[in-house]
């Protein structure tokens, strides 16, 4: 039976381009100015997004003035530099008809500093949704069922690809297939969270990821 593929929801940072240890490196600095009462601060973050980090660990508004005007200049300066594999890969979908999507945790103004730097990465995308589009973050499902539905695609049609582990937790509680990539996690840490694993997107196409799929 030939298998149906709609749309793919890929996560941004540690999954499409490599930011993960850049983040780590700006958190941890804040985690030491700000909350050193909180050990590996800047790991409990991740897949999270801005206004849940600062409820949960960062409540004084000074504090968020501060470190809004770092994370901007922070993000504005990084290199964005797309995972190995990641274009070829998005084009490959796009060449057999599957929209593709970025769903991710970060905001609008970020995402407009990846648009002044890599336009033509962005612009493979059919859809990009930001914290700004749903009401519940990862691990909630809600981001990956929202973006399913800006394809009106029923879920067995779609499949997620995410590294952090808010995120694969995301991807599996929507119901998704999902695919986890060992960009910062070992494959040993994410195996019961995904239904398959891949190091980058050198490693899959278009056709081997249909096999990789059930029918639907």
């Amino acid at each position: 039976m030939v298998k149906r593929l709609k749309a793919a929801l890929f996560d941004f940072d540690g999954t499409l381009v490599d930011t993960e240890g850049q983040y780590t490196q700006f958190w941890g600095r804040m985690a030491r100015t700000y909350r050193p009462d909180i050990p590996q601060l800047e790991f409990l973050i991740k897949g999270t997004t801005l206004t849940q980090i600062f409820d949960r660990y960062f409540p004084d508004p000074a504090w968020q003035a501060e470190i809004t005007k770092g994370l901007d200049d922070w993000e504005a300066q990084m290199d964005y530099r797309p995972v190995a594999g990641a274009e070829a890969f998005v084009a490959d979908l796009k060449q057999h008809g599957v929209k593709c999507a970025i769903v991710t945790s970060s905001n609008q103004k970020k995402m407009e500093s990846v648009r002044n730097q890599r336009p033509e990465f962005l612009a493979m995308f059919d859809r990009i949704l930001t914290s700004e589009d749903f009401e519940r973050s990862k691990p909630d499902p809600d981001c990956y069922l929202k973006a399913a539905q800006q394809f009106n695609a029923d879920i067995s049609e779609c499949v997620v690809f995410e590294d952090a582990f808010n995120g694969l937790e995301a991807g599996m509680a929507s119901g998704i297939f999902s695919v986890g990539l060992t960009t910062n996690n070992p494959a040993e840490a994410i195996r019961d969270l995904c239904h398959a694993i891949i190091a980058d997107f050198t490693e899959i196409n278009y056709e081997k990821l249909i096999k990789l799929k059930p029918s639907v």
